[in-house]
């Protein structure tokens, strides 16, 4: 990619003015919420505004919001560092870069972030891939093991047992005094215990059950979007049960995932129920059950 590539996205993520020639970094400018490419009925269009509102997404130079882009890993890293604050759990190497991201690049401290917070990782060869498109599935898992959620562990309640009423049994004295010494005294049986099953067998029955499309999603993804689908970080248009598991992120799902997990760090509320974008968000029958 040329320099003037470069510039070009540089200018949507940090806000600068006529392709870098100006730089707004004491006086932040006032937050772009409307685009003309996103209309008041367009599915994502209250969570790409309220995240605008907040400047953790932005538009393009033109005044766009290209909500229908794929979204590539560079750009993915740099909405994470904009939405979401997290110590470093690693450090770089001194002197140790990526070969695919050069000094200087728009989006190299969003990587380095991500890379040290946990989110994101490079590839075999010391490379980023930072053009590479990004997949629903895998922006779930980033969301999920770089936050480090955990799964709702579901309780299990033991039937109640059917108490059984004795009748007492009367002896004569002299035969009861007989049977002392033989009495033994009775243990006390415990309580029956019922184990929660395991988090895995419980999140992949809950990924199985739900999506139609659930056997599309990589084993190694199994458990992620049964967390993310249990703290309703999914968001699915047009229909809640069709994940899609591998194909490209577009900006306005990244938007919608991002918000949802705000949502579920109390960082951010909830879109109202009578919202449209309220009915893609995926929320099934067991998490309604756990409201």
């Amino acid at each position: 990619m040329n320099n003037l590539s470069y510039l070009t996205k540089l200018s949507a993520p940090l806000g600068l003015v006529s392709l870098g020639l100006v730089v707004m970094a004491n006086t932040p400018a006032r937050a772009q919420t409307n685009f003309p490419d996103v209309s008041s009925d367009y599915w994502a269009q209250p969570f790409i505004q309220r995240l605008a509102e907040r400047n953790i997404v932005v538009g393009y130079p033109d005044g766009t919001f290209r909500p229908e882009q794929p979204v590539h890993r560079d750009e993915f890293a740099a909405m994470i560092r904009k939405a979401f604050e997290k110590e470093p759990i690693r450090q770089i190497e001194s002197g140790s870069v990526y070969k695919d991201v050069p000094e200087g690049y728009w989006a190299a401290p969003a990587i380095e972030e991500a890379y040290q917070q946990g989110f994101m990782s490079g590839y075999a060869g010391n490379v980023f891939r930072p053009q590479q498109p990004v997949s629903r599935v895998e922006a779930l898992v980033t969301l999920v093991q770089g936050l480090n959620l955990a799964p709702k562990r579901q309780a299990i309640t033991p039937a109640p047992q059917r108490q059984v009423v004795k009748r007492p049994l009367y002896l004569p004295f002299g035969i009861l005094a007989l049977m002392q010494p033989l009495a033994i005294p009775k243990a006390t049986a415990a309580a029956p215990t019922t184990t929660p099953p395991p988090a895995r067998e419980t999140l992949s029955a809950l990924v199985s059950d739900y999506y139609t499309d659930a056997q599309k999603v990589p084993e190694y993804a199994v458990e992620e979007v049964g967390i993310a689908t249990q703290k309703n970080i999914v968001v699915n248009h047009p229909d809640p049960r069709v994940l899609n598991p591998n194909q490209p992120l577009r900006r306005a799902t990244a938007t919608a995932f991002i918000h949802q997990t705000l949502v579920a760090q109390d960082r951010i509320a909830p879109l109202s129920r009578n919202v449209e974008a309220y009915n893609y968000i995926v929320r099934p029958a067991i998490n309604q059950a756990a409201r």
